[in-house]
């Protein structure tokens, strides 16, 4: 993937009234879909920065992902093997490397998980962030950037969800991130700490863990496998292409207002049915591979994002849902070698807890 340098002065920030420099981001989650993403997109944009990751290498961990990087930004990147909740491999992560800035991706993020066991959601979400939070507290980092999700707002049967909407989760993964969230915000009235939080929406692109709509639909369309689509089909998200999250969260770190939150939102709403087809057309597979089976638990029935506040600071998504999605599948398509090897062991013990009944009483 090759993305244009950003043209923009040196890697600064103003800050009541003075400017900060940023030169050394820990990356946590880094190994993971979007903060792999991240970390090559900076590491291209800009020069001076040096990317740490800080990984526990849990099984949406991948150090395939960051493969490329070593050879490419040798001296500005490193790897660290490393849960945030253990407060003794944070602070050493930033002691070594001289931290400044922090891009917290690391989370649990999958609904369905989160719906068949909570703990390890709380265990990261929230714990992990309050350890990555003291550390930057007591180091005085220059910021701390927190990444969101949409489902923090909760179910949006109309209109759009602005920063300025109450919190109010509906299942366990979002109920964790809400409350990472909420931390995040309280140290920054407490302690004074520059804190910024995202929000995105659903996300899509390369190197996503095969568990997510889009890459599980792909991956087992490859295999005629079926495709088990929840209910009517009919729920309704908010697509954005990994690469315009990146830079949204790019652009609130550089140029967000300390203490705010900023949504990350790509206008583009499809019903989970569109989406589907649309994987089903660009393989050239039938439709007979769909498979209706019992509906989640609580599943919010559709969310949506007012962006308007971080367009407000000159981002604008570049990438189109109906360009974009086909070429994502086409690259599960060329890239066998990196998703076959994930759907074993783990895997498929989840596979069969999550979809094993359903698919035998499909509707």
């Amino acid at each position: 993937m090759n993305h244009a340098k950003e043209a923009a002065p040196p890697w600064t920030l103003p800050r009541n009234n003075s400017r900060v420099t940023l030169k050394n981001i820990l990356v946590t989650g880094g190994a993971g879909f979007i903060g792999s993403n991240f970390a090559r997109m900076m590491l291209e944009r800009y020069e001076s920065l040096r990317i740490v990751v800080l990984d526990k290498l849990t099984y949406a961990g991948n150090l395939q992902n960051l493969a490329d990087l070593n050879p490419r930004f040798a001296h500005r990147y490193a790897f660290v093997q490393g849960d945030i909740a253990d407060a003794s491999a944070v602070h050493s992560a930033f002691a070594d490397f001289s931290i400044d800035t922090v891009a917290n991706f690391a989370a649990a993020t999958h609904v369905d998980r989160s719906i068949l066991g909570a703990a390890d959601f709380i265990a990261t979400d929230v714990t992990g962030t309050h350890v990555l939070l003291e550390a930057a507290r007591t180091r005085g980092i220059e910021r701390y950037l927190q990444v969101s999700t949409d489902e923090v707002y909760g179910e949006v049967l109309s209109g759009a969800s602005t920063e300025r909407d109450p919190l109010a989760p509906r299942n366990p993964y979002s109920a964790s991130k809400a409350a990472g969230d909420l931390m995040v915000l309280a140290y920054h009235h407490t302690y004074g700490l520059p804190v910024v939080v995202t929000r995105g929406c659903n996300t899509y692109g390369p190197y996503q863990y095969p568990e997510k709509i889009l890459p599980l639909f792909t991956t087992n369309a490859l295999e005629d496998l079926p495709l088990p689509l929840y209910g009517d089909g009919r729920q309704v998200r908010e697509w954005i292409h990994v690469l315009d999250h990146c830079s949204g969260i790019d652009t609130a770190l550089r140029r967000g207002e300390v203490g705010h939150a900023y949504n990350v939102g790509s206008g583009e709403e499809r019903e989970n049915i569109h989406v589907t087809r649309l994987i089903l057309e660009t393989l050239g597979k039938g439709e007979s591979l769909i498979q209706r089976v019992a509906d989640r638990p609580g599943h919010d029935r559709r969310y949506h994002l007012d962006s308007a506040k971080l367009r407000a600071l000159g981002w604008v998504p570049a990438q189109r849902f109906e360009e974009a999605v086909p070429a994502t599948v086409r690259w599960y398509r060329d890239n066998e070698e990196w998703w076959r090897p994930l759907k074993s062991g783990e895997y498929l013990a989840y596979y069969q807890q999550q979809y094993g009944s359903r698919l035998r009483g499909s509707v």
